[in-house]
């Protein structure tokens, strides 16, 4: 059924704005979000071996976690 005159919008939608291409990840990006990847796995891992100074401690875990979700966190940031 048509529309009527009245009911006819003149306006269409605003012209679209161009998207800004984010800039690129520095070159020391990807190297040191991998390293604190491997670094954080490297804690646990001496951690259950007993390889490192003191007893066998959640404060280790913790540390090493953190440092995987710092590697983590930075993955996900770079381009």
């Amino acid at each position: 059924m048509p529309q009527s005159k009245s009911k006819r919008t003149t306006r269409g939608p605003g012209p679209v704005p161009a998207k800004r291409r984010p800039r690129p990840s520095p070159q020391w990006w990807a190297p040191a979000f991998l390293g604190l990847i491997a670094l954080g796995v490297l804690v646990i891992v001496l951690n259950y071996l007993a390889v490192l100074p003191g007893a066998v401690t959640g404060w280790y875990l913790v540390a090493g976690f953190v440092l995987l979700l710092g590697g983590f966190v930075m993955a996900t940031k770079w381009r």
